[in-house]
């Protein structure tokens, strides 16, 4: 419907419809795929549910009977895989986040500079034309 109506319309009219409904819309919608490619990317959801899994499954098997060396060499062990996991994957989770944070504070500029491109346009228009005379 609106297709058809816009086909009437001069060329102006056309062009305000796409450069402030259209073309946002699907600045939007790219600004949206790059923040969801970002976190699949660094993998953050998956790094928090798996935050003190062991670092690449390096797991120790506790002795069978009772040595107790044995026993806290394997319990060390295994709570330092965790824990060598956790900071790497803490770190990872951080930079992901920070790199999220960036493209969202990136998408809000180029969708301003968007908005606000025409009206530097016409400013450096004038000011131009006006250098001039």
């Amino acid at each position: 419907m609106i297709q058809q109506v816009l086909r009437r319309q001069n060329i102006l009219f056309q062009w305000i419809f796409w450069y402030f409904l259209e073309a946002p819309r699907g600045i939007l919608k790219g600004w949206k795929n790059i923040l969801s490619f970002n976190l699949n990317y660094f993998s953050v959801p998956l790094l928090l549910k798996t935050l003190f899994s062991y670092w690449h499954q390096y797991q120790w098997s506790y002795p069978r009977g009772f040595d107790l060396a044995k026993y806290l060499e394997v319990a060390f062990s295994n709570l330092l895989s965790r824990f060598l996991g956790a900071i790497v994957r803490l770190t990872m989770i951080t930079f992901g986040i920070i790199i999220e944070i960036l493209i969202f504070f990136v998408g809000i500029i180029v969708l301003l500079a968007w908005f606000l491109m025409p009206w530097l346009a016409l400013l450096a228009f004038t000011k131009g034309f006006n250098l001039l005379l």
